[in-house]
Order: structure tokens, then C-alpha cells, then sequence
């Protein structure tokens, strides 16, 4: 029996199984939806690379050329011209007085003037500035006043560096403040109990006073902003009867130091305004008589503050004091 079963070939062969797949309709082509999505995502990933290497790849000039060229926020197209009722206002996209012109040129920094035989360049800039929208022009201004703190936090650098490389002159860096204001960067060089910038009483720089504002003035020499200098006094009064006052004496601080800065360098026509403001603006409220409220402001005014903000040229100092230097003899305080 055993022997029958161990021969027997019915018994070793494995059952068949036969498996059916049965089709709902589903199957095949699927559609490319998917494609599309997965081109937009791949495209998507190319620009963004792109640009992180236009960003590293190009200087800070370059970015906004290339952003204003894209985004231009100063230009309106011409009209009135011949042809005026094509995009271009009948003129090029390449012309001369069409933006953009080259490619250092952008709408952060500068606009495009267009020059003819009948008017100057500084008649057609007004001109156009002053087509602009109101929001054309606080863009504008905005714009401008951040590319500029910019350069100021470069001068604070440079300024301390200058300072603190010189034996002599780096005692004096705590007697340096920078202090960023609505009209630009204000630098005030301020008095202590041990250190005065002027003699007493008197307009006469002191010689580390001179040397510190030639170094001021080396830093400054070369950019485009204005110069406001104002001088200022603590409230210590003079005695009855002087006929020199603490109006006069902030005045003619301001005036010397204009003087001192000339010499160190820089364009006179840079400077904007002097001011001689007495003991109104402390630099420490708390205390009017605190030396450090003896002191010389010298702002570097941002672009447009010279285009009607402030006092105009020629202005007079509280007080009816004219903004010029009293040449008269000094008493003492």
C-alpha cells in the first residue's frame, strides 16, 4: 500500500490556478494633467535659481537696474508727440530720452532728463518731476532715502575706522554720535568735562577739534548730499550787560566749523545751511547745563531736503540772529 502511494503520479502534481482580471473601464491612457503640473513646478524651480544666481552673481547698481527695468516706477510714456497713439508715444523704446537709457541708470537713483537747444537740463528735470503722481513721487523719495542710509552706514564704518587708526584722534570716537533724524544722518561732535571743542567762549577750534573735523570732512568730501551745521550751547547765560549771547555763539561755531570742513576738503557749495540754535535743542534735556549740550551738529541731509524742506537759504536764526559769523571780539563766558 505504502509502495502504491509513493509511485503514484496523480498525487505529486501541484492544482492549477487560474487567476481573472477583469476590466472596469479604467484602465489605459490616464491623461497628462500630471505633466503639466510637474513642466510648471520644474520651471517654477529653474526661474527661482535663476534668480538666486542674478542675485549673487550681479552688484547692488545692477539689481535695481534690472528690477526698475521690469518695474519701472518714474517713467510715463510720452503723449502729444507725433504717433502719440502708439505705445510709444511715436518715439523708440531705445530713443534717447526714453527709459531705460543705460543700463546704470535707474529709477532709484536718477531720472532721465531730456535736454533741447530752448531749455536746460535742470528746467526739463522739474518738468518731468513734476508730472508725477503723488504716490509716484513718495515712492520715489522712499526709494531714494533707503539707497542712501545705506551709504551712510558705510560712512559710520568708515568715519570710526578713520578714528580709531589714529593714536590721537581715536580718544575722541565716544565724543562722536551718529544718530539717523528725518532729514538725514546727524553727526554731533559733543563736549565733556575734560575735552571741549572750542576754547571758552570763543568760535576758536581747539587743534584736536580741527583735526577731527578734517576727518569728518575727508569722509564726507565727495557725496552728493547737503550739509546742515548747527551749533549749540548749554543754557549757561552770560552775564548782564555782555552784548554777546549764546545765539551769537552757536552761530559762529557753526560758522567756523563750515571754515574748518572748506579746509578739509570739502566743496563749499555742499554746505546747505548753518544755524545757530542757543541752548534749544539740548543733547541731554535733563540737564541743560550738561557740557555734552555744548556741541556741533553736522547732518547729512538726504537728497530731496534740499528741495524746499527746512529753511530756505538765507533764513535767520531764532532769535533774529543772522546765520552768518559775528566777527566782534568774544568776552568771556
Amino acid at each position: 500500500m505504502a509502495a502504491k502511494r509513493k509511485s503514484d503520479p496523480v498525487e505529486n502534481v501541484r492544482p492549477i490556478i487560474v487567476k481573472k482580471v477583469i476590466e472596469e473601464g479604467h484602465g489605459g491612457h490616464h491623461g497628462g494633467a500630471w505633466k503639466v503640473a510637474y513642466a510648471d513646478f520644474v520651471t517654477a524651480m529653474m526661474a527661482f535659481f535663476l534668480l538666486m544666481w542674478l542675485l549673487g552673481a550681479t552688484e547692488e547698481k545692477d539689481r535695481k537696474a534690472i528690477a526698475d527695468y521690469f518695474a519701472p516706477t518714474i517713467v510715463e510714456l510720452k503723449s502729444g508727440s507725433a504717433g502719440s497713439n502708439g505705445l510709444f508715444g511715436g518715439e523708440s523704446i531705445v530713443g534717447r530720452d526714453d527709459y531705460p537709457n543705460r543700463a546704470g541708470q535707474t529709477g532709484t537713483q536718477s531720472i532721465t532728463i531730456p535736454q533741447d537747444a530752448t531749455g536746460t537740463a535742470d528746467e526739463a528735470g522739474n518738468s518731468e518731476y513734476a508730472t508725477l503722481t503723488e504716490e509716484q513721487k513718495a515712492a520715489m523719495k522712499k526709494v531714494q532715502q533707503l539707497a542712501e542710509k545705506e551709504k551712510f552706514e558705510k560712512l559710520k564704518k568708515q568715519l570710526e575706522e578713520r578714528l580709531g587708526s589714529s593714536e590721537q584722534l581715536s580718544k575722541l570716537l565716544k565724543n562722536v554720535r551718529f544718530t539717523d533724524t528725518r532729514e538725514g544722518l546727524r553727526i554731533d561732535l559733543v563736549d565733556e568735562a575734560n575735552f571741549s571743542m572750542f576754547a571758552l567762549s570763543t568760535d576758536k577750534l581747539v587743534p584736536k577739534a580741527a583735526e577731527l573735523l578734517k576727518e569728518v570732512a575727508q569722509v564726507i568730501n565727495g557725496m552728493p548730499n547737503p550739509v546742515i551745521i548747527r551749533g549749540h550751547t548749554d543754557a549757561l547765560p552770560y552775564a548782564s550787560g555782555k552784548t554777546m549771547n549764546n545765539w551769537m555763539l552757536s552761530t559762529s561755531r557753526a560758522e567756523a566749523t563750515r571754515r574748518a570742513l572748506v579746509i578739509g576738503g570739502i566743496n563749499p557749495g555742499q554746505v546747505h545751511r548753518i544755524e545757530g540754535v542757543a541752548d534749544k535743542e539740548p543733547y541731554n534735556p535733563m540737564d541743560r547745563n550738561d557740557p555734552a549740550n555744548r556741541r556741533i551738529s553736522i547732518t547729512l541731509a538726504f537728497s530731496d531736503a534740499a528741495k524746499g524742506e527746512g529753511p530756505a537759504p538765507g533764513a535767520r536764526a531764532p532769535g533774529g540772529m543772522p546765520s552768518r559769523p559775528v566777527p566782534a571780539p568774544l568776552p568771556s563766558k
